[in-house]
């Protein structure tokens, strides 16, 4: 069992997956399928940039939809309205997100635990109002067609579903590539130290408001990232996409995956969305089914599915040190649930 899990943590592992996710639009039942995985890569790339705010910094942002619905209406307005090419205005929402990200974190970062969640939540629902009733600027209640789909450059049609679900899944790949290298770096390091006690960070000579706005600004670009790339999906958005009922939804992502780890936001969003598919039958009462299972889920894996795995990989492989060299302690070091993830 304990060889499994090795596998199930190491290289092969991951290129299998690699390989299923390449070969999904071929054994795929239907084209929605694959728009459904697609659209679950997307949600995936936003939930990494929720988790290095909060699962590796600590912060509870809650308007991290908002900064979502900030890329895809940047998009949508530079393309639809101002005639942009797909892939400067990609850029600019980008930009646009980080920027909103920052000034956004300069005044709420100052702000402390639960006062930072209620600030935050305050400026999701503003960002919500702000689209609803600009109408000047984003349509309001009318929304935005004819948004741009990315440009293939004459080689690739990514208004096709099947190119576009191979793009997603390269942002996705690039959005987990440089979560893992983060969180194998210095400046990782230095969030998860914040995350564990800002008087502590402190008293290593961490600069806190610093690394927060960082950290704060990074989440914001993935988020807008995300946002960018659902509008050019379906082509169409209006102000539900800053509903703050999505920043819940991805904080369920992260719940269920697990905070902190690296492929906890690929496995919450992916797993969520696909049970969520599959009780669509129900209607309105699939909550009465989904609901009780992540209050399990809390109950008996409150760190998440990657996580609780995690925890159990690392005991065995402590266990498996000591019965090779009893005098030794521990061979893997605390906190290396996450490294051993990225």
């Amino acid at each position: 069992m304990h060889r499994f899990a090795s596998l199930l943590t190491g290289r092969g592992c991951k290129l299998v997956l690699l390989a299923l996710a390449l070969a999904f639009p071929l054994f795929a039942k239907s084209e929605y399928q694959v728009y459904v995985m697609a659209s679950a890569f997307i949600w995936a790339i936003a939930v990494y940039g929720l988790n290095i705010i909060t699962g590796y910094c600590g912060q509870l942002n809650l308007a991290h939809g908002g900064f979502f619905a900030i890329g895809a209406y940047a998009l949508a307005i530079l393309t639809a309205d101002h005639g942009w090419n797909f892939w400067p205005a990609f850029v600019a929402a980008a930009l646009v997100s980080a920027a909103v990200g920052a000034l956004v974190g300069i005044v709420s970062l100052r702000l402390k635990e639960h006062f930072f969640a209620i600030f935050t939540l305050c400026v999701g629902f503003i960002i919500y109002l702000l689209i609803d009733k600009w109408e000047e600027l984003t349509h309001g209640a009318i929304g935005i067609r004819s948004i741009a789909a990315p440009d293939g450059f004459g080689l690739v049609d990514f208004s096709q579903t099947v190119p576009f679900y191979y793009l997603a899944l390269l942002f996705l790949l690039l959005a987990i590539w440089f979560a893992g290298r983060l969180a194998r770096s210095l400046l990782g390091r230095t969030f998860m130290a914040i995350r564990n006690g800002d008087a502590l960070a402190q008293s290593l000579g961490i600069d806190l408001m610093r690394n927060k706005l960082l950290a704060f600004v990074l989440s914001t670009t993935y988020a807008g990232i995300a946002g960018a790339l659902y509008a050019s999906m379906i082509r169409f958005i209006g102000p539900e996409e800053a509903n703050p009922n999505h920043t819940f939804d991805m904080i369920t992502y992260l719940l269920v995956g697990g905070f902190g780890t690296l492929f906890g936001p690929l496995v919450g969003t992916v797993g969520v969305v696909w049970i969520t598919q599959s009780l669509q039958f129900l209607e309105d009462y699939r909550m009465i089914i989904f609901g009780p299972l992540i209050v399990v889920l809390v109950i008996f894996m409150p760190r998440g599915v990657t996580g609780t795995f995690l925890g159990w990989k690392l005991r065995k492989d402590t266990e498996a040190a000591r019965a090779q060299d009893p005098k030794a302690s521990s061979k893997v070091t605390p906190g290396s649930e996450v490294n051993n993830n990225a």
